[in-house]
């Protein structure tokens, strides 16, 4: 296929104001379902080979160096990310159920690790090809979410725009739900036509390869331009992130 490059789609919006207030050196890393990989280069995808296949997380100095992880139904990465991401299940139910209540212990029982289960939702790719990394501005129209890897200051800030444009009758700006890492970069979101937010990174099975002081909060292409459109007349400008930043000092965005 020749190269996908949607230049009279959507534009991706400017982030760059955002990131200044924020003081990240982090990338800010795309989900997206796209119908060719090729304009996503570089691109790399996960080894195949016999055993358990790789998180997904496991290439995060992959996505630090630019690169892009490329995915398809076909990939050979975990069981957990085969189902969150392409609807796949790869063990039965039983197994599945047994593995995470009682090998794992993340129910009290296997009747609530079902429960939850049956509620969670999948992603269903649409174009065939998944890519995770760094944000490419001319393929924004496949852009799906973005993903921020925050520490507790900057998650204030994230959380605080989140909020800015929120309808208190409407879907919560902000969840915190139990899903796996791979999970909570996308498939946690019941609309993803909803500005809407997720704190993530809070699956203990890839903490490991984070900074112990880093959490993502992943948005919807929604909710993320209306955090790059946030100016100096919002909280950007006034007195609250001011005197947060003047106490962190030189240590203002560190992680």
């Amino acid at each position: 296929m020749s190269n996908t490059s949607v230049t009279d789609g959507p534009r991706q919006p400017d982030a760059g104001r955002l990131l200044q207030a924020l003081g990240t050196a982090e990338p800010l890393i795309g989900f997206y379902d796209a119908p060719d990989p090729t304009p996503f280069h570089p691109y790399f995808d996960p080894p195949g080979g016999a055993g358990r296949g790789a998180c997904i997380f496991d290439y995060r100095r992959r996505w630090l160096q630019g690169e892009r992880l490329h995915l398809t139904r076909e990939s050979h990465v975990c069981g957990g990310a085969q189902r969150s991401l392409c609807g796949l299940q790869t063990r039965s139910r039983e197994d599945f159920i047994a593995f995470l209540c009682d090998d794992e212990g993340l129910r009290a029982s296997r009747e609530l690790m079902a429960a939850w289960i049956d509620a969670s939702h999948t992603f269903e790719p649409q174009q065939g090809h998944l890519i995770i990394g760094p944000l490419v501005p001319q393929q924004y129209a496949w852009l799906r979410t973005v993903t921020f890897y925050v520490n507790a200051d900057q998650l204030s800030v994230l959380q605080h725009g989140a909020y800015y444009n929120s309808d208190p009758s409407g879907p919560p700006p902000v969840i915190v739900p139990f899903s796996s890492g791979c999970g909570e970069l996308i498939a946690v979101f019941d609309d993803l036509d909803v500005p809407q937010a997720a704190v993530g990174s809070t699956d203990i099975a890839m903490r490991h390869v984070l900074p112990a002081d880093l959490l993502a909060f992943t948005v919807t292409r929604p909710m993320f331009e209306q955090l790059c459109a946030l100016d100096e007349r919002s909280f950007l400008g006034k007195g609250f992130l001011k005197r947060l930043k003047k106490a962190r000092g030189q240590a203002w965005g560190r992680s």
